[in-house]
């Protein structure tokens, strides 16, 4: 039997508990609206740490959860062993085989780094700062999604410690069902410790964000024009429609402070002209933006076009896939995220097809949607709860359209998987978890029972 004694032996495993020098740092994430008080921490620096970490939890009968950057913690905990991964962030690309190899800690912005050299890119989301692991286990809808699908389509190996505190590599080949279900069915069958996907050709696209004025053009005119010029344009070209009120502080630039600004985000990979005259229509739709980034760029810069924030903060989100468009209902989705709102709320567009609408062999659900609508909302006074009933308000303009949600855009809804899957992908899922995972240690996330 593995004791705390054991692991807490500083030739073992790095262990902290909450009187420990340290422990609060170890727990700082990304994500502050939602505390985690663990019984004690297994700062892995390697996948035996891993392994020592699951076996002492499932001796103790303890529940276990994972953290490498904190962007997607699932709700507030106490108890139970944490397992903290940011120091396994190795990345090795092999640019012969156009794949990188990556530890459970690394973030998407040191991928895109070493993989640029040899004019490779990874198929990484909007935010440089994010864990490749978390990410891909969830799915992955990157910023060149429509062409190349899901990150989790892309992925070649798993290396897992499973339960029974094993670590194993699954391929498609070794175990298809629990590399089906490990990636899409998120962190619950297992700590995930190393990953190897592909990378894709890229050096450089075009694209940006094209800001408009949501107090002087009606968002609703803005929804239709988009959603109409999104069906005219080929799987090379990924696009969301985002709208938020900024907030009107000292630290916003003078132009944006209080402003209501819609906007529409493009990654396309052909050339800079060809690209200038798939978007010439938008333009000439909407009329000149009071915003405009879009230009030829180095791949290592595509986390400019949506200039997601880089700092620590509270947040609740949630997202729905659409069956189909009714740009009026989802017009009446952004007005309700609006100005008149009460508080801060972010929403998000994003067109789908393409290349994620093809199958693969993973738990990745509802690949017939044609698009995926995200409300995120940093928290105020009324916490989570405020955040949810406005949600539910929100969505409730499309729910005729909904067929299922997102678990890559589940933000602090960890008591709420309904939706997350489709039938026939949660029966699959519940098996699996039976099979490996019978006691439901890895319970600290979205888990299917």
């Amino acid at each position: 039997m593995t004791t705390y004694e054991d692991v807490h032996d500083p030739h073992h495993t790095r262990t902290l508990r909450p009187d420990d020098p340290g422990y609060d740092d170890e727990l700082a994430g990304f994500q502050t609206g939602f505390t985690q008080r663990p019984d004690v921490i297994f700062a892995a620096a390697g996948a035996d740490d891993v392994v020592a970490a699951v076996a002492y939890a499932a001796d103790a009968g303890l529940p276990v959860g994972v953290q490498a950057t904190g962007h997607g913690l699932p709700d507030s905990s106490t108890g139970g062993v944490l397992i903290t991964t940011r120091r396994m962030a190795e990345v090795h690309v092999d640019p012969a085989a156009r794949t990188v190899r990556v530890g459970a800690g690394a973030t998407w912005g040191a991928v895109a780094q070493a993989a640029a050299p040899h004019g490779l890119a990874p198929l990484n989301g909007s935010a440089p700062s994010v864990g490749v692991v978390g990410y891909t286990l969830g799915g992955g809808l990157g910023i060149l999604a429509r062409e190349f699908g899901y990150t989790a389509d892309h992925v070649r190996a798993v290396d897992v410690v499973t339960a029974d505190a094993t670590l194993r590599r699954v391929t498609a080949d070794s175990d298809p069902e629990l590399f089906r279900g490990l990636l899409g069915g998120g962190a619950q069958f297992g700590v995930v410790t190393a990953l190897e996907v592909d990378l894709v050709p890229v050096a450089r696209l075009y694209g940006g964000s094209l800001g408009h004025d949501g107090r002087v053009t009606d968002v609703a005119d803005i929804v239709r024009a988009y959603t109409a010029w999104a069906a005219t344009v080929p799987d090379t070209l990924t696009s969301s429609l985002a709208a938020l009120v900024y907030p009107d502080a000292p630290a916003m630039p003078p132009r944006l402070r209080g402003q209501y600004v819609v906007s529409v985000r493009i990654a396309f990979t052909g050339t800079a002209e060809e690209g200038e005259r798939l978007v010439a229509p938008l333009r000439a739709a909407l009329g000149t933006p009071v915003t405009d980034t879009v230009r030829e760029m180095p791949y290592g810069d595509s986390h400019t076009i949506h200039a997601d924030p880089d700092f620590a903060h509270p947040y609740y989100g949630d997202s729905v896939f659409l069956d189909e468009m009714d740009a009026d209902a989802v017009a009446e989705l952004f007005t309700l995220c609006g100005p008149a709102a009460d508080g801060m709320h972010i929403v998000q567009l994003n067109h789908l097809g393409g290349a994620l609408s093809r199958p693969a062999p993973n738990a990745v659900p509802y690949r017939s949607a044609g698009w995926l609508v995200r409300v995120l909302s940093p928290l105020g006074e009324g916490g989570r709860d405020a955040a949810r009933a406005h949600h539910a308000r929100a969505f409730g303009a499309v729910a005729d359209q909904v067929v299922g949600r997102s678990l890559n855009f589940a933000f602090g809804g960890g008591d709420r998987t309904e939706g997350l899957y489709d039938p026939d992908t949660r029966k699959r899922l519940a098996e699996l978890k039976a099979a490996y995972d019978p006691a439901n240690l890895f319970r600290r996330n979205y888990t299917v029972k």
